[in-house]
This record gives structure tokens, C-alpha cells and sequence, in this order.
């Protein structure tokens, strides 16, 4: 399927990867792969301030990537995201939620460690099952316009078709489906 990506899309997945390297997740997510459009540029045809939701995206990973759709149904039952956030950060320190998943130590890495040399760049990082999801829409929503590639613009409407903190992000700024699909395809 890679082959179908345009060079801006392979960058984006490219990016989404780096990005999830520099943060130290296990996984890569969609919110890396929106990060990595931002990044990119392919937002700025929207008018979206890449700092501010960069910014939105880093609170929405302190909360553990809880979206407020998750956040209304833990309330419904009595809980209150914002106090159990406060409780644990109390206890475990500020972004708690939003650390790495610890990562399997091997042999090798734990003697990297012990000389004190650091990991390589080069370490896999996999796809978690939404950010396959999401890769997957994007081919689906381009054979669906009648295209033969996959670009920044298939992948940012299949971000933005899935439930989840990157869509809840991306409206939070305007950026809807018709919206994306107008002002995109226009640039």
C-alpha cells in the first residue's frame, strides 16, 4: 500500500514515527500522525495555528488521550476525569498519563544502558491498531474520490471519519470533513 502514497504522505507516516520516537511512545498513534501533518505544513491551507494544536494534542495525551465523549460517559457513571487526572498526578507527578508505555528491555539495551550509551534512532516503533485503522480509511477514502494516490489530504479525512482524540482535536479547530475536503482540494 505504501506504494500509493505520495512523497508528502510518506513523509507524514515518516514524521508520525520520528514523533513518536521523540516522545518515547511504544506505540505510533493517530495523534502522531496529525502531529506529523502539522508539521508538515498540510494544515496551514486550513488556517490552523500549528502551535496551539500542538499544544491541544499535548493536553489531550496528559489526559491519557481521553476524548470528552470518554470524558461524559465517566462522568455519567460519577467519575470525575478532571479529579482522578489531579489524583494521580499528585501521586505519580505531572503528565503521569501521559508517559511512555515501558518498553521491553532486551539485552542489548540493557547493556547500552549500563554503559551508558543511549538507544539508536533506528529502533522499530509499531503502528497501534487505530493508526492502522487510519491508513487504511485513507486508501478507502481515496479510491472513493476516484484517485489513484494517497496524499496529506486522504490522510487527514481519515483522521478526521475516525472517533477519537485526533478528530475531536482537528474539529476543536474548525477543521471538519467538508471543510478539509474544500479547502484542501482548492490548494
Amino acid at each position: 500500500m505504501f506504494e500509493r502514497f505520495t512523497q508528502d504522505a510518506r513523509d507524514t507516516v515518516t514524521g508520525a514515527v520520528a514523533a513518536a520516537r521523540r516522545t518515547g511512545a511504544a506505540t505510533v498513534t493517530e495523534e502522531h500522525l496529525l502531529l506529523a501533518l502539522l508539521e508538515l505544513g498540510a494544515l496551514d491551507p486550513l488556517g490552523v495555528d500549528r502551535a496551539t494544536m500542538a499544544a491541544d494534542l499535548a493536553t489531550a495525551r496528559r489526559r491519557g488521550g481521553m476524548s470528552r465523549a470518554d470524558e461524559e460517559a465517566l462522568a455519567d457513571l460519577g467519575i470525575d476525569l478532571t479529579a482522578v487526572l489531579s489524583r494521580v498526578e499528585e501521586t505519580h507527578g505531572e503528565g503521569a498519563l501521559a508517559a511512555a508505555a515501558p518498553r521491553r528491555r532486551t539485552l542489548g539495551s540493557s547493556l547500552r544502558s549500563a554503559l551508558g550509551r543511549p538507544e539508536p534512532e533506528s529502533r522499530h516503533v509499531p503502528f497501534a491498531q487505530g493508526a492502522k485503522k487510519t491508513l487504511e480509511k485513507s486508501l478507502r477514502v481515496a479510491l472513493g474520490r476516484g484517485d489513484r494516490h494517497i496524499s496529506t489530504l486522504h490522510l487527514l479525512l481519515a483522521l478526521l471519519s475516525r472517533p477519537g482524540t485526533a478528530a475531536e482535536v482537528l474539529a476543536d479547530h474548525g477543521v471538519t470533513y467538508a471543510a478539509a475536503e474544500t479547502g484542501l482540494t482548492a490548494a
